[in-house]
């Protein structure tokens, strides 16, 4: 019977990466420039979102996830119920997997209230219609009103969907300090 768990949480962790692949996979691009669709969408060959975020989609993935981490600090829950994804999966640092409306509700209710995100390290890679950012953070923040603080591990998904990047995934890993 010990096989039977082993085998539960793998075919539950690929069963996961493989719908997100699917996702991320079906996206789809931009259309040429030359072409009727690309006109419908700006005339330019560009979405409103990336004419709003001037530069490389590298620079709209940063200028987006800064957004991001200023909206966190203010509480501002209707950044993230535009930019999550309808489907979005979040790991916190306590371990907790959270959905779009949990993240937003934690955000409302003061559940959770952010006192500083001080990242560094931040790292961008794009892949067609995806990026992954990767960071390092001290971050303070009161979860039900106990404090935590510490340093973490960030990894953030993002996509583009309808023409605009939202972020898909997120998951938070404690850094253990130096001889723990």
């Amino acid at each position: 019977m010990k096989n039977w768990g082993s085998w539960t949480i793998r075919t539950a962790v690929f069963g996961t990466l493989f719908l997100v692949t699917l996702a991320v996979w079906g996206q789809g691009g931009n259309p040429p420039a030359n072409t009727e669709e690309s006109r419908a969408t700006s005339g330019h060959g560009m979405t409103p979102i990336e004419q709003t975020y001037k530069g490389s989609v590298e620079q709209q993935i940063k200028t987006l996830h800064e957004e991001g981490r200023q909206a966190a600090l203010k509480g501002d829950a209707g950044f993230f119920e535009k930019y999550l994804a309808r489907d979005y999966c979040g790991i916190g640092g306590d371990g907790r997997l959270r959905s779009k409306a949990e993240t937003i509700a934690d955000l409302k209710s003061g559940a959770i209230k952010f006192v500083s995100i001080d990242e560094r390290d931040v790292k961008v890679n794009t892949y067609g219609n995806s990026a992954v950012v990767i960071s390092e953070a001290s971050v303070t923040l009161t979860m039900q009103g106990k404090p935590i603080s510490g340093d973490y591990r960030a990894t953030f998904v993002y996509v583009k969907q309808g023409g605009a990047w939202r972020e898909v995934a997120h998951q938070v890993t404690p850094v253990m300090k130096q001889g723990q």
